[in-house]
C-alpha cells in the first residue's frame, strides 16, 4: 500500500533500539478480557486483529506489577506461570505484523479490596469511595518492594518476547498517586514539594532502566492534570516529565484524568454510559446506584478532536526523548497536527475499539478519520463480556440513542 500523498503518518520512525513502520500506537486500555488473570484466547485475537490492522505497535493493557495492585479480578498480575501466557501473546502479534509493547501498572488506593483480600496500598491514608475502602499508607519497606516489583515485572515481559513496555504513572494510580498532592499527603521524604513526591516514581523509572538495558523501549504515561482542584497541573507535569527522562525514560505519553474522582473520564471525553455502566454492575445495589448516582461519580467532558495538544506541546518542548501524543485524535489530519506539534508518535484507542483495521484502511485510502461518535459505550462493556464496539454490534449508526 503506498501512503497518503505528503503523509508523514506511515514513515518510520524509532523508541530506543525499536524501529516501528508506522507513527500509530494502540493505546494501553482495559480490555476486561483477561478472565480469571489468565491471557485468554479472547485477549489474544483482540490484540492479533489490531496487529493485523495496521498499528506499528499495540499495548497490553494494565498487567498489575504483584496481585496486591489489581483493580479488577479480570486483570493480569506478574508471575512466573503468567510467562508462557505472555510468550504467547507477543508471538500472536509479531506473526501478524506488529510490535508488542504492555502495560505496566499498580492500582495503589483504586485497588479492589475484595479482589486482592486485603486494604489497599497508597500514598496516604484517603477513602476511595469508588471501592468503599480506606487505603494503607505505605511504609518505606513497602514503597522499596514496590520498586523491585515494577523492575521484576519489566525483566519478566522482555524475557516473554515483548519489544516495549509502558509504566503507567497517570490516571489515578499508585505512581500517579504519589504525584498528586490529593492522594499524596505524606510529612516524609515521599511527600510535601514536588521533588519528594516524585521520588518513589523516579525511583521506578531507574529501577526499571536498569532492568532491562539502555536500549529497550520504556515508554511513561503522566498526568499533564489530574482534572481538578487540588490536583497535579501541567506546570509541575513538565518538572515530572524532565525527571522521568533524566532516569531512563526513553518516551513520555501525557495523559490525563484520575480513576476515583469524578474526572475518571476526563480522558474518555464524550457521552457517560450510565444506562450500559448500571446495566454491568455485578450486583443490584450497584446497578441501582449506578443509575442513580452514577453522573456524581463519573463527571461528561464534551469531546473535542486533540483535546490534549497544547498540554502535550509544553511538554514536547521540555524534553530530548520522544512524546508520544494521546488525546482524541481522529483522522490523518489529526495525527499529523500531532507530528507537526512535535511528538513522535500518536496513540489511538478508541478508534480501533470501533474497528482494528483503522490503520489499514487510513493507509490505503479507504477513509480519512475514524466515524467514532464518543458513546463510550465500549467503557461499560470492560466491565461486562469485555471491550467491543458495542454500536457496532448492535448496528447502530453514530449518536444513535445517545
Amino acid at each position: 500500500m503506498i501512503a497518503p500523498v505528503g503523509s508523514n503518518v506511515f514513515t518510520g520512525a524509532r523508541i530506543g533500539g525499536l524501529e516501528l513502520p508506522n507513527r500509530l500506537i494502540r493505546a494501553g486500555c482495559y480490555e476486561g478480557l483477561a478472565r480469571g488473570g489468565e491471557i485468554t484466547d479472547a485477549l489474544v485475537e483482540h490484540h492479533r486483529r489490531l496487529a493485523a490492522g495496521g498499528i506499528a505497535m499495540t499495548t497490553l493493557g494494565y498487567l498489575a506489577v504483584s496481585a496486591d495492585g489489581r483493580g479488577f479480578a479480570h486483570e493480569l498480575w506478574a508471575r512466573p506461570g503468567l510467562t508462557p501466557q505472555l510468550r504467547r501473546f507477543a508471538g500472536a502479534v509479531h506473526g501478524a505484523g506488529a510490535a508488542a509493547s504492555v502495560q505496566l501498572v499498580h492500582c495503589g488506593f483504586f485497588s479492589n479490596p475484595s479482589v486482592i483480600g486485603r486494604k489497599p496500598l497508597g500514598a496516604s491514608p484517603k477513602l476511595c469511595l469508588y471501592r468503599g475502602a480506606v487505603c494503607t499508607e505505605m511504609t518505606p519497606a513497602e514503597i522499596d518492594e514496590k520498586v523491585a516489583d515494577f523492575a521484576q515485572t519489566a525483566r519478566l515481559v522482555q524475557d516473554a518476547g515483548f519489544d516495549a513496555l509502558e509504566l503507567h504513572a497517570g490516571h489515578g494510580y499508585l505512581l500517579s498517586q504519589f504525584l498528586s498532592p490529593w492522594t499524596n499527603r505524606r510529612r516524609d521524604e515521599y511527600g510535601g514539594s514536588l521533588e519528594n513526591r516524585l521520588r518513589f516514581p523516579a525511583a521506578v523509572v531507574r529501577a526499571v532502566r536498569e532492568a532491562v538495558g539502555p536500549d529497550f523501549p520504556v515508554l511513561v504515561k503522566l498526568n499533564q492534570r489530574d482534572g481538578f482542584r487540588g490536583g497535579l497541573e501541567l506546570g509541575e507535569a513538565v518538572e515530572v516529565a524532565r525527571r522521568f527522562e533524566r532516569e531512563g525514560a526513553g518516551a513520555l505519553v501525557p495523559s490525563c484524568g484520575f480513576t476515583a474522582k469524578p474526572s475518571s473520564l476526563y480522558m474518555m471525553r464524550g457521552r457517560v454510559p450510565i444506562r450500559e455502566m448500571a446495566a454491568n454492575g455485578p450486583t443490584p445495589a450497584i446497578r441501582l446506584a449506578t443509575r442513580l448516582f452514577g453522573g456524581v461519580f463519573a463527571r461528561r467532558y464534551p469531546f473535542a478532536p486533540m483535546f490534549l495538544l497544547e498540554g502535550t506541546r509544553r511538554i514536547r518542548e521540555a524534553v530530548s526523548i520522544p512524546v508520544v501524543y494521546v488525546g482524541g485524535a481522529l483522522s490523518l489530519g489529526d495525527m499529523e497536527m500531532a507530528l507537526e506539534a512535535g511528538c513522535t508518535f500518536v496513540q489511538i484507542g478508541r478508534p480501533t475499539i470501533r474497528d482494528p483495521e483503522f490503520p489499514r484502511r487510513l493507509r490505503s485510502g479507504e477513509v480519512t478519520e475514524s466515524d467514532c461518535d464518543q458513546c463510550n459505550r465500549c467503557v461499560a462493556a470492560m466491565d461486562a463480556s469485555g471491550v467491543e464496539c458495542t454500536s457496532a454490534r448492535l448496528g447502530l449508526q453514530p449518536r444513535d440513542e445517545w
